[in-house]
């Protein structure tokens, strides 16, 4: 089920939402990868993670793997991610 966020005045059509609530380094980073690398290039996975340190880690998995982060937010202990899936 493909659902739609506003990014920048933009709608971001986000393929798949991954939860990783109350998961510790390194299984958001993990998981996060292992859906990345099912879904097609240019698609968006959305990353809800209470991990402090997901705001280094994913963006640092993003780089290396050629993905690109379109948006991190906070909400109080929560961290929210788009991540577009790049050319692997």
């Amino acid at each position: 089920m493909t659902t739609e966020h506003t990014v920048d005045n933009s709608q971001i059509a986000v393929a798949e939402t991954l939860d990783c609530s109350g998961l510790l380094c390194p299984l958001p980073v993990y998981q996060a990868a292992i859906v990345l690398n099912r879904l097609n290039t240019g698609e968006v996975l959305e990353l809800v993670t209470t991990d402090p340190g997901a705001l280094q880690d994913i963006p640092a998995m993003a780089r290396q793997r050629g993905d690109a982060i379109l948006e991190i937010s906070e909400d109080g202990k929560t961290q929210r991610f788009l991540v577009k899936k790049g050319v692997s």
